[in-house]
């Protein structure tokens, strides 16, 4: 699964829309496997530098959207978490 977070004013949002998208101060870009182990992960300080706890708290937010995403995913398709 993949989905984004960004930092838009202080707050930390998921799967950011167009307009939070074009303000974001910070995107992270992530995608996971079903185990939860990491693929890929980009993060840009597109308006100001972000430090580690705020990267580990993006994560950790792209992490909950990516499980959420895989378990609809194995619903959709009948399989068993």
């Amino acid at each position: 699964a993949a989905v984004s977070a960004g930092i838009v004013g202080d707050e930390l949002l998921l799967d950011l829309c167009y307009e939070e998208d074009s303000s974001a101060q910070v995107d992270l870009n992530c995608v996971m496997t079903g185990a939860g182990e990491l693929v890929e992960l980009q993060g840009t300080g597109e308006g100001r530098p972000f430090t580690i706890v705020e990267q580990r708290a993006l994560v950790e937010l792209c992490a909950k959207g990516c499980r959420e995403l895989i378990r609809k995913e194995k619903d959709i398709l009948g399989e068993v978490l």
